[in-house]
């Protein structure tokens, strides 16, 4: 499967974040246009990807492990990299700190939930919240350029990422309370002998182990 487009389309988008970083040091503001147009091309191959995987019947298991964790470099590496150039700063930071809590949440909640053969769905909410964050990085990656001094992009990026911030807070705690509702299942276990709790006073003892293909329980 490491062949097939959509799984081309995952590493491409980890591919642009050396490429998006390179960009960043170069000076002008032709530069931060074509920042953009990579940012913009690895975003939409996060839709392409999962359209193409459906469509040709091509979903993998490396594609389900992988496609989370594109997404999630490219956004954390992005915003890094406006904080680090001064395009967030101030109040803002706060907004894009929100932001990447709420990957690394989400991310240990996932990881969670699979040891318990449970999944953790993704809401609408979410959606909207995801394609606003993006919309508000592409902003904020082309700032205060000079062709766009009629517009103020800058401040769009700024509005759009708050917003994008106040979405994370409410699907994080969505998905939070999802993983508290599972706390106290546990994954299925082969070959282990559980605890059964014994009176107080008196040592654990295993439970007893289960008989052998072929035979019979007396219980």
């Amino acid at each position: 499967m490491l062949g097939s487009l959509p799984m081309a389309l995952t590493f491409a988008r980890i591919a642009a974040i050396p490429l998006l970083t390179g960009l960043c040091y170069v000076d002008g503001d032709g530069a931060r246009f074509v920042a953009l147009a990579v940012y913009a091309a690895a975003a939409v191959t996060d839709y392409l990807d999962g359209y193409f995987a459906r469509a040709w019947k091509q979903q993998s298991k490396l594609g389900r492990i992988f496609d989370p964790i594109a997404d999630k470099l490219l956004v954390a590496s992005v915003i890094l990299l406006l904080v680090a150039f001064g395009r967030v700063s101030g109040l803002d930071v706060l907004a894009a700190l929100v932001i990447l809590c709420r990957e690394v949440l989400v991310s240990g909640l996932r990881e969670f939930l699979a040891e318990l053969r449970a999944k953790l769905p993704v809401s609408r909410l979410a959606k909207w919240k995801t394609g606003i964050q993006m919309t508000a990085l592409g902003f904020l990656i082309v700032g205060d350029a000079e062709p766009t001094a009629f517009l103020p992009v800058l401040a769009i990026g700024e509005v759009l990422l708050w917003s994008a911030a106040v979405l994370t807070l409410i699907t994080g705690y969505d998905y939070l309370a999802e993983g508290l509702r599972h706390l106290d299942e546990r994954p299925v276990t082969h070959g282990t002998r559980p605890v059964v709790p014994a009176p107080p006073g008196q040592p654990q003892a295993a439970a007893p182990k289960p008989p052998a293909a072929g035979q019979t329980s007396t219980t």
